[in-house]
């Protein structure tokens, strides 16, 4: 399995250098491995649509209370949307997807289910909102092999 975790403050212009960026890796890659991503909206997307355009099967991990799906923040609820239709496979995952220590937690699970994480991430520390150092090196500490992504002209903010 290939995951994907980084940066949410990602704007289109720099999406779309990423999502080239992953398409390219994910061609390169052992062959046959499935994508898995949490659902989401901007990097899980694009990491998505990266995913079933380099022929790979994707593998979304949904919240759930107990055996039902947990209702999504609305930024995120077309992006499932759209996740849910190139997946693949949907696995439940009980975490409250409001709770940002439960997602942390959530994207832990979906790094230790993986052989490769692209981590979408510039290099800059944990700063208490933004996980994507902190599971950069929980994946290293676990012997999961981790390739940063971040193509040149990328930069972080919404703009």
């Amino acid at each position: 399995m290939i995951a994907v975790v980084g940066h949410r403050d990602l704007g289109k212009p720099t999406l779309e250098l990423v999502e080239a960026e992953l398409r390219a890796r994910l061609d390169r890659l052992a062959e046959g491995a499935a994508a898995l991503v949490r659902a989401g909206s901007g990097l899980p997307v694009v990491f998505g649509r990266a995913a079933r355009e380099a022929g790979r099967k994707l593998t979304v991990l949904l919240p759930a209370r107990g055996v039902v799906p947990a209702p999504l923040p609305e930024p995120d609820r077309s992006a499932a949307g759209e996740l849910l239709v190139l997946a693949e496979h949907v696995r439940l995952l009980a975490f409250d997807p409001a709770d940002r220590d439960a997602c942390v937690g959530a994207d832990e699970r979906l790094v230790e289910a993986c052989r490769t994480v692209l981590a979408v991430w510039d290099g800059s520390p944990s700063d208490g909102r933004d996980a994507t150092a902190h599971l950069v090196a929980f994946a290293r500490a676990r012997g999961i092999e981790v390739e940063v992504v971040w193509p040149d002209g990328s930069v972080r903010g919404r703009a």
